[in-house]
């Protein structure tokens, strides 16, 4: 196992051969080479969100929502494997080609361990939902996988964005998130904890936005009491992609760069994602930094670049070939994933669909042959994408089914479309359904809609959405196809909760990777069981939420929304009937015996959420224990749900942990429901301290 004070001993050796000017040239994210001390260039900026991203061919799996949407850590940790494979055969062939540019590094800046608080944020699919204990596991497996338990990391992962982020996007670079201490570390800051202490990730990446009035990136309270001094982070911090500029350009928080450089180097920041620290010689000139503190970063980035094997030629990793990268069996682990994800919302009946009474299929929508439906965003490029459309289509062709396309309408209408363009295509969208025994509306949105500020084509809200509802084009489409077909199936691509006209039945399948559209058809025709859980609470309306721009838990996700969802988080039906026929406390965990009690093997995902009992607690019961499994027709089997060690725990009004004298477990398949098991009058278990 790599050896920290070793790495750390080596890098001081390293940088105590440097001059002031070579360690201050480090500190930046395209850090230049060294040759005298033979250090090549490195750039830092690397995105493994859902697969290698931006640097050509690799497999892409479904979104980070999506994943979240498995309810499924070892898959979760096998995905974040084959990623840190893919990244490693791409350094190992582009680094000996002399390709040392961005995104070719293994300093990769995922995952995205926000909590998605409001269903408007545009970057909320890139996070694993709105539960702080589901991102906690899934962050910690994610890193697990990226980082490997070699002699050396296999990447180094960084957990983004530190911390109380999550829109709105338009305002980020000059907004000011205030958190009581109570949501700070009962909410937004227990999957940041969990990944230093419980998943050792190499790195942390500061948020844009202030935090209680400090700049996040340059935040004493964020980064030197809670990150290195409560929580013992050995790592490097990185900024947001000039969020340092921010501090004097739009949070006017310093006057100039090098006073905003100061700040940063101040409170911990190692490396500048942007141009500021090029003042930093400037800085120490004006005595406002000191050499003392440009070492120390220099030093922690050179820790990480010993601990990554960057200078042993005998690394572990170095032998990996370039074509570990898209290969077969990386394929068919997206293709799993994809399966995992889709999450069925409505079935009257319709679904499964039978090859033998089905003849003619109507796929219609925009985003039925669509690839950007299937990406996300801090996506790949897959050479192997198969659309809703073509899964569809390869899948009928070997029942000798017909299979009939349209667009039906364009993704939005924009406002320079005229009338015409908009619905030139319902027309043909109707007469498709009418005569079609079936009809799949391919609906929705991609990350053209929902996104990242700057980095989107959505031109009014910058990435957020105004609403829940899917663009008017899609609406008029959907009310047509309800009149017209015999039976219609909605399927949604998308990052977030939406309230989506849903026929006959209805699957979420997010933004599902490169097999999406396999996956797809394979559930529609009940080759597979659908099994994916919802990771969000879906609303009736954005009416029912507090403003945007207020960062207080009340009255937001399942764990303190006091009016009726429209689906709840952790929901997800199946092809088959899953019932909890009991369940046990023992120590730290619960024992279940779940039994498929229909006619059909599939998977589902056993759920145990918990009630303290204490006036600090959460208006509803939360999330500690989860597990996936698998049964087959009529099985019945006992699994154990191991306990979130801050199970039997409250947080009060000044961000302590305390430990409750008991409460209620109620251990099923979905949020405490009347056929959940209760168990109650419990002693608490150890807590992490």
């Amino acid at each position: 196992m790599r050896d920290r004070k070793e790495a750390r001993r080596q890098a001081e050796e390293l940088v105590s051969r440097m001059t002031l000017e070579e360690k201050a040239s480090q500190l930046k994210y395209d850090a230049p080479a060294i040759p005298r001390l033979g250090i090549p260039a490195y750039n830092w900026w690397n995105e493994v969100l859902h697969g290698v991203a931006r640097a050509g061919t690799a497999t892409v799996f479904p979104q980070a929502i999506g994943l979240a949407a498995m309810f499924d850590e070892e898959m979760q940790e096998e995905i974040a494997s084959v990623i840190s494979e893919e990244a490693r055969a791409k350094y190992n062939g582009q680094s000996a080609h002399g390709d040392r540019d961005i995104y070719k590094g293994l300093t990769v800046w995922s995952p995205n361990i926000n909590i998605f608080r409001d269903p408007r944020w545009g970057r909320g699919h890139e996070t694993y939902g709105e539960d702080p204990y589901l991102t906690t596991r899934l962050g910690v497996r994610f890193i697990r996988g990226l980082q490997g338990d070699g002699k050396y990391l296999k990447t180094a992962a960084c957990s983004k964005h530190f911390a109380v982020h999550s829109g709105p996007e338009a305002l980020r670079h000059h907004f000011d998130a205030k958190a009581s201490k109570k949501d700070m570390f009962e909410t937004y800051l227990p999957a940041f904890e969990a990944t230093v202490k419980d998943a050792g990730v190499e790195s942390v990446m500061g948020a844009y936005n202030r935090v209680n009035g400090e700049p996040a990136c340059g935040s004493r309270t964020l980064l030197k009491e809670i990150l290195r001094g409560k929580w013992g982070f050995q790592g490097h911090v990185v900024s947001d992609c000039w969020a340092i500029a921010d501090f004097h350009t739009h949070h006017m928080v310093t006057a100039t760069a090098p006073e905003s450089a100061a700040l940063a180097m101040e409170n911990g920041c190692d490396l500048n994602c942007g141009n500021v620290y090029l003042h930093l010689l400037e800085a120490l000139k004006e005595g406002l930094v000191s050499e003392e503190q440009i070492t120390e970063a220099c030093t922690r980035l050179m820790t990480t670049r010993v601990l990554l094997g960057l200078f042993d030629e005998n690394c572990e990793y170095n032998r990996i070939p370039v074509t570990a990268c898209d290969t077969d069996e990386h394929d068919a682990l997206a293709l799993r994933a994809a399966e995992k994800s889709m999450v069925l919302l409505k079935n009257d009946g319709t679904l499964p669909l039978s090859p033998e009474k089905v003849k003619t299929i109507a796929v219609i929508g925009p985003n039925a042959d669509s690839v950007p439906a299937l990406e996300g965003n801090y996506n790949g490029t897959s050479s192997r994408y198969i659309t809703f459309l073509k899964g569809i289509r390869d899948y009928a062709a070997q029942h000798g089914i017909r299979v009939l396309y349209s667009l039906g309408c364009h993704l939005f209408k924009d406002r320079t479309s005229g009338l015409a363009q908009a619905d030139d295509r319902l027309a043909e969208a109707e007469m498709y359904a009418e005569i079609a025994d079936v009809t799949i509306a391919c609906v929705g949105l991609d990350a053209g809609l929902e996104g990242e500020e700057g980095d989107t084509g959505n031109e009014y809200f910058s990435g957020d959405k105004q609403d829940l509802l899917i663009p008017e084009s899609q609406r008029k489409l959907l009310a047509h196809l309800e009149r017209k077909a015999k039976k219609l199936v909605t399927v949604v691509a998308a990052g977030s909760s939406l309230n989506v006209p849903e026929g006959n039945a209805c699957i979420f399948a997010w933004y599902p990777g490169q097999a999406g559209g396999k996956a797809l058809a394979r559930i529609l025709f009940g080759e597979v069981n659908p099994s994916g859980r919802l990771p969000l609470t879906f609303y009736h309306d954005i009416s029912e939420l507090p403003d945007f721009e207020d960062y207080r838990m009340k009255n937001r996700t399942y764990r303190y929304f006091e009016g009726t969802p429209l689906y709840p988080f952790g929901f997800g039906l199946s092809y088959t009937r899953f019932e909890t026929v009991r369940a046990s406390l023992d120590g730290d965990t619960v024992k279940m015996v779940i039994r498929n009690a229909g006619d059909r093997a599939g998977e589902t995902v056993a759920q145990v959420y918990v009630r303290c009992d204490s006036p600090l607690a959460p208006l509803h019961p939360r999330l500690c224990g989860f597990r996936r499994l698998r049964l087959e027709a009529g099985e019945e089997k006992e699994i154990t749900v191991k306990l979130d060690p801050l199970t039997w725990t409250v947080v009060d009004e000044d961000g302590e942990r305390r430990e409750a004298t008991g409460g209620t477990l109620y251990a099923g398949l979905y949020q405490p429901d009347e056929l959940s098991v209760r168990l109650t009058g419990l002693k608490p278990i150890e807590i992490r301290k």
